[in-house]
């Protein structure tokens, strides 16, 4: 039972830090924008709220993209058993 639960907490952890990374990045990538035009003039408050939505959506697709990937390629091995 110890090692199933090990398991379960490891892939808890793997989760939470391949969400906050690829919404790390994404922030990142979305500062490259110019979207000051399309937003009302002192509005900065709701042009941060923007970018940090989005960065959310976007950030936890593309981590539970690549948790999948990860998951299904260990599972590959029993497609040969």
């Amino acid at each position: 039972m110890n090692t199933i639960t090990t398991m379960v907490g490891q892939n808890a952890l793997i989760s939470i830090c391949s969400h906050i990374f690829f919404i790390a990045i994404t922030f990142y990538a979305l500062q490259a924008f110019r979207v000051e035009n399309i937003f009302k003039k002192n509005h900065v408050f709701q042009l941060q709220l923007v970018f940090i939505l989005l960065s959310i959506a976007i950030g936890a697709t593309v981590s539970n993209f690549f948790l999948a990937i990860a998951a299904w390629s260990k599972q590959l091995p029993y497609l040969f058993n």
